[in-house]
């Protein structure tokens, strides 16, 4: 009595096992297509938000989803005071204050990209035309989220967010061209 008891809880228990491990494979619906990847976001940023050549103090990293962590933008070491730049030609589309920290948005000319630079005291207004490394701001010495005051620069397609440093060109992003230095010894061509 006890040995078939004892047998129907061992039957019981693997048909349960069976069923919790095949069951999700059986009825999961396929995985949806992947996502188009957006497309390509075009080089044609002209200058540095701030100086020639600024330290990345953080990066650029996208969040798994929305609403998750993630750095949505690049953070660019710069003093209070720096004047801030367009990186490329465009329109303000917002001047202001945003939870408590300025913010000038530019959306670039002929495309559907909109750039963002913060703690910003702006000198533009919404509206205004830009062109690339025309001043929009001073860096603000409050509300920077940096160890270092800096400045947080951002780029968008509607609403999702792309890495800022895409749209700079390799001349740009690498330090300029490469240069010939002269050879020790070997004499200059007449």
């Amino acid at each position: 009595m006890r040995a078939n008891r004892y047998l129907r809880l061992t039957v019981t228990a693997l048909l349960a096992l069976t069923w919790a491990v095949l069951a999700p494979w059986a009825w999961a619906e396929p995985p949806p297509p992947p996502a188009d990847p957006p497309p390509d976001v075009p080089a044609i940023g002209r200058a540095w938000p701030v100086g020639t050549r600024p330290t990345v103090v953080r990066g650029w990293e996208p969040p798994a989803t929305v609403y998750g962590r993630g750095h949505r933008g690049v953070d660019l070491a710069a003093p209070a005071g720096t004047p801030v730049r367009a990186v490329a030609a465009g329109r303000v589309s917002f001047a202001g204050r945003v939870a408590g920290r300025g913010v000038v948005s530019v959306e670039l000319t002929g495309t559907d990209l909109r750039t963002t630079y913060e703690p910003v005291i702006a000198s533009v207004q919404k509206g205004d035309e830009v062109e690339a490394g025309e001043v929009v701001g001073t860096v603000d010495p409050a509300g920077s989220h940096c160890a270092v005051t800096c400045v947080h620069w951002g780029l968008l397609r509607g609403e999702t967010y792309l890495d800022p440093l895409s749209l700079l060109p390799p001349w740009l992003l690498h330090r300029g061209p490469s240069r010939l230095l002269p050879v020790l010894g070997v004499p200059l061509p007449a």
